[in-house]
């Protein structure tokens, strides 16, 4: 047995279909005829038509109760002219702002004088960034011995001991009351 079409082959066959024919049809129609005239499986035929509407290939109406779905040869043109030109829209609107970028770089080149002074102070720069990671990787070291850090740890391992106490005087009288239970049964 063949391999199922693909989503854009059911598309593009269900075009065919109203291409060809030059009718208008309900959903019902559709799914009887799509897959005896291009092999559309009659279950994918409501998702392929509704996003053949939603993408703008095929009209939809509903006349009192009924929907109804056409096509005409000319729609897809129009459909394709229209994204064609939002798409042109869209590349003049990206070109102006890489010239506006590409004008800004320049700018601040410009208001970049290289100088001795301007070459020292990033130098100065690079070597106090080098000198503030060294510190904070020292500083990250010194945590462990920070004496607040240390009191919380006491404080809450003395609160564990003293949990760890308390279970365990329980635990023990449970146990003597069950050896007293067992031994007066």
């Amino acid at each position: 047995m063949g391999r199922g079409l693909s989503a854009e082959e059911k598309r593009t066959k269900l075009l065919e279909i109203f291409r060809e024919s030059k009718d208008i049809f309900q959903l019902k129609e559709l799914e009887k005829c799509a897959p005896k005239m291009k092999g559309i499986v009659a279950q994918s035929v409501k998702e392929v038509l509704q996003s053949l509407v939603d993408d703008g290939f095929v009209q939809a109406d509903k006349i009192g109760s009924a929907n109804f779905f056409w096509s005409f040869p000319s729609q897809s043109g129009a459909v394709l002219s229209g994204k064609l030109e939002q798409a042109k829209e869209q590349l003049t609107a990206l070109n102006a702002e890489v010239t506006s970028a590409r004008e800004a770089i320049e700018r601040e080149r410009a208001a970049r004088i290289d100088s001795a002074e301007r070459t020292t102070h990033l130098g100065t720069l690079a070597s106090l960034k080098t000198r503030v990671a060294e510190m904070g990787h020292e500083l990250d070291a010194y945590a462990l011995a920070d004496p607040a850090k240390v009191e919380e740890k006491r404080a809450t391992m003395e609160a564990a001991r003293e949990c760890a106490t308390r279970n365990t005087g329980t635990c023990r009288m449970i146990a003597a009351g069950l050896t007293h239970t067992q031994t007066t049964l």
